[in-house]
């Protein structure tokens, strides 16, 4: 752990391993040096590490990938969008084999290509979740299906019930989708709801832009759960968290 400077009254943060608080990274195919270079800068701020859609299937460094991630003391997750094409193809006992040998330590299932009913979805979550984390997200990727509440509750629900350690709330790598209208703009009675049925240690918010990252801080606290981060503004939203950056310095006193 990083022994910094503490002089600052800053809003308390909870410390790693944790369930509130933490910060999901979305990894895109980063060089494995560059990996090695970023988290020998924050892994003491990075939980969770998720390696988006297929990336891990066609990495030829992939196994130093997770190897890096788990001297880290980052948890490393597959896309759901890989989950879901292995299971369209009746491939699940096969991703589980070779993520299980890469030593993938999380997955992610989604539906976000709504190729799932919900039983199937509950029934893969149930599965996996005996050999992995099992992050479960709900929301479609499209921006076109309706987004009701009471559906995603019950379906958030469903996934808590059968073993998910989290649940995430889609917006995507664009933050405009699910949790966002087309324009990101955060669908506020939708959080809300959220927020007054599921535990908020057990949902993680995707918010990939700052002025998202800003109102969930602001509305929720600086230990909520923030997800799809790009891998550039680990730090930048440590700093919104703790009030080192205008967008939150005036916002809230410390705790």
């Amino acid at each position: 752990m990083w022994d910094g400077p503490d002089f600052l009254d800053l809003p308390a943060r909870s410390q790693k391993p944790r369930d509130r608080g933490l910060t999901h990274v979305l990894d895109k195919g980063l060089p494995v040096e560059a990996l090695g270079y970023l988290l020998a800068q924050t892994s003491h701020i990075v939980d969770v590490l998720k390696v988006g859609w297929g990336v891990l299937y066609v990495d030829p460094s992939a196994k130093q990938r997770v190897a890096a991630c788990d001297a880290a003391g980052v948890s490393v997750s597959l896309g759901g969008t890989l989950l879901e094409i292995a299971a369209a193809q009746g491939r699940v006992h096969e991703l589980r084999r070779w993520a299980f040998d890469l030593g993938v330590h999380a997955v992610e299932v989604s539906n976000g290509l709504e190729c799932l009913t919900q039983g199937q979805k509950t029934e893969l979550v149930r599965s996996l979740s005996d050999d992995f984390i099992v992050l479960a997200e709900t929301g479609a990727k499209d921006g076109h299906t309706p987004v009701v509440a009471e559906t995603w509750l019950a379906e958030m629900e469903a996934d808590l019930e059968a073993g998910a350690r989290w649940v995430i709330a889609e917006g995507r790598e664009s933050g405009t989708v699910g949790l966002y209208d087309q324009d990101g703009r955060v669908r506020e009675p939708l959080v809300e709801a959220i927020a007054a049925r599921v535990p908020l240690d057990r949902v993680i918010f995707e918010a990939p832009t700052k002025d998202q990252q800003v109102w969930f801080i602001d509305h929720l606290g600086p230990d909520t759960n923030l997800g799809n981060v790009p891998t550039a503004e680990i730090i930048a939203l440590e700093t919104l968290r703790l009030g080192l950056r205008a967008d939150t310095a005036q916002t809230r006193p410390a705790q």
